[in-house]
């Protein structure tokens, strides 16, 4: 998820958290197929939509989506994944899954997101469920970057809030990053990551207290790091909760 921009900034109160703040921004915007249509007028046909999910996390895989939604077959309420409840999430996904042209997913596992910086593992993440594709994109709409990829593309600032093609690629990628992290959580309890997805919340951090780190947390991110250098950390705000 893009950071918020100072000039969007500035036309929020400042008495907001910047993570509050960006969600009364994302929830302004409006979900449509405007950047489809744009892209259909000039002369492609179909048209991808990327996204990633997990980025701010300390334990687990970045995970992105590519979907090519069908537009004989508009489905209601996509929007950012961010702003929907877990349980409408699922119904979407289950809904892309069933009627979109075609969809893929992608992960980038904590070793390579240490090796490579977490931007370059969401590119690669993207670049890897857009090849998954077929029938094969004749343009993307990627959220906020561009990808190492042939194909013409536009990357979009808040895209998944804007692009329901983008939309939809981040609920996937959401659901799908989400049920990774449940499975985890039957081999790793201690860290909570049933309910926070890999996220620095209090009750990770007290699981990374008593049984230290795992393979799966990202020693390059700084509240690992410096718990792999004997520093003490403290829990990232709640609201922090979400890329």
């Amino acid at each position: 998820m893009p950071r918020i921009a100072k000039s969007d900034l500035q036309k929020i109160p400042h008495r907001l958290s910047p993570a509050a703040a960006k969600l009364r921004l994302l929830k302004s915007l409006r979900c449509t197929f405007r950047h489809e249509k744009e892209a259909w007028r000039e002369g492609s046909r179909l048209v991808g939509g990327v996204d990633e999910a997990g980025r701010g996390c300390l334990f687990g895989p970045v995970v992105a989506a590519a979907v090519i939604l069908n537009p004989q077959d508009r489905i209601r309420g996509l929007r950012d994944s961010k702003l929907l409840p877990e349980q409408t999430r699922e119904r979407l996904a289950a809904q892309i899954r069933a009627r979109a042209f075609c969809w893929a997913f992608a992960a980038v596992d904590a070793a390579e997101i240490d090796a490579i910086n977490i931007l370059q593992a969401s590119r690669l993440a993207m670049r890897n469920a857009v090849l998954q594709l077929h029938p094969e994109p004749d343009f993307l709409l990627v959220d906020a970057v561009r990808l190492d990829h042939p194909c013409s593309q536009r990357a979009i600032i808040h895209g998944d809030a804007l692009s329901v093609s983008i939309a939809a690629a981040s609920i996937i990628a959401k659901v799908e990053r989400d049920r990774m992290m449940r499975e985890l959580d039957a081999t790793y309890p201690q860290y909570a990551l049933a309910s926070n997805k890999g996220y620095g919340t209090p009750d990770h951090y007290s699981g990374l207290k008593v049984h230290g780190i795992t393979i799966h947390h990202r020693r390059s991110f700084a509240p690992i790091y410096n718990i792999l250098h004997g520093e003490a950390v403290e829990p990232l705000a709640a609201a922090f909760a979400e890329d």
